[in-house]
C-alpha cells in the first residue's frame, strides 16, 4: 500500500478533503449548479410547451450588447455598495474598491458561504446573469435588448467618469510638478547669485594699502600748495 506525499493518506483509500483547510463547501456548489441547470432546463422546457422558437442567428451587436450588460450587471450585484443589501446575509465587507465599489468576503459555512462565495464574485455572477439575459433574448428579444441598452449606458458612463478622474489626477499631477520645481529652482537662485555678487564686490572695494598709497600721493601736494 502506497501514500500519497501530498495529502498523506493511503493512496488506495484516499478519503481526503477537497481543500487542506476543509473550508470549501463542495455541497453547497452543488446545489447551486444544480439549481442554476434545473433553471435552464425548465425555461426550455416551458419555452418549448409555449412554441417560443429561438433566434435562428444571434448578430455581434447583440453579442457585445449582451456581454456589457452581464458585465455591468454583474458588477452592480457584486460590487456595488448599494446592492450591500443583498448581500449582507451571506458576506462582510473586507475592504473599500474604486468609485463607489466594496469589497466584500463570504462568512458562515455550507450552503450559506457557498451564496457569499457566489454573490461576492463578479466573474461567478456573469454566468447567472448571461444565463438569465439569453433565456430573455429567446423568449422578448425586443425587451431584451432594451434592458441590455440600459446596462450598456451604465457601463459607457463609468468608463467616462474613470477617464474623467484619470484626467483630472494627471492634471493634479503635472501642477505639483511644475510648482515643486518653481520652488526648487527658486530657492537655488539666492544663493548662486548672492555668491557672485559678494566675489564682485569684494574685487570693487579698494583694499588697505592702496587707500595708503592714495593719501601718501595726495599729502605732498597739499604742503606744497602752503608753501
Amino acid at each position: 500500500m502506497t501514500t500519497d506525499e501530498n495529502t498523506g493518506t493511503d493512496a488506495g483509500t484516499d478519503t481526503g478533503r477537497y481543500d487542506d483547510r476543509g473550508e470549501v463547501p463542495l455541497a453547497g456548489y452543488a446545489t447551486l449548479a444544480s439549481v442554476f441547470a434545473a433553471g435552464t432546463g425548465g425555461f426550455a422546457l416551458l419555452a418549448q410547451r409555449r412554441g417560443v422558437r429561438p433566434p435562428e442567428r444571434m448578430p455581434p451587436w447583440d453579442v457585445v450588447l449582451l456581454g456589457t450588460a452581464t458585465y455591468k450587471a454583474s458588477r452592480l450585484l457584486t460590487r456595488d455598495k448599494v446592492t450591500s443589501f443583498v448581500r449582507a446575509p451571506f458576506t462582510r465587507r473586507s475592504g473599500e474598491g474604486e468609485a463607489n465599489e466594496v469589497m466584500d468576503e463570504p462568512r458562515g459555512g455550507g450552503l450559506r458561504r457557498a451564496v457569499g462565495d457566489l454573490l461576492s464574485c463578479p466573474f461567478c455572477v456573469s454566468a447567472w446573469v448571461a444565463g438569465t439575459l439569453v433565456c430573455s433574448y429567446a423568449a422578448a428579444p425586443r425587451l431584451t435588448r432594451l434592458v441590455c441598452g440600459g446596462f450598456g449606458a451604465v457601463a459607457v458612463s463609468d468608463w467616462l467618469q474613470y477617464a474623467w478622474t484619470w484626467t483630472q489626477q494627471i492634471e493634479d499631477l503635472e501642477a505639483h510638478s511644475s510648482s515643486a520645481a518653481g520652488v526648487s529652482s527658486t530657492s537655488s537662485t539666492p544663493s548662486s547669485w548672492n555668491s557672485s555678487d559678494v566675489s564682485r564686490a569684494g574685487s570693487s572695494v579698494p583694499s588697505s594699502s592702496s587707500r595708503t598709497r592714495a593719501a601718501s600721493s595726495v599729502r605732498p601736494g597739499r604742503r606744497s600748495t602752503l608753501t
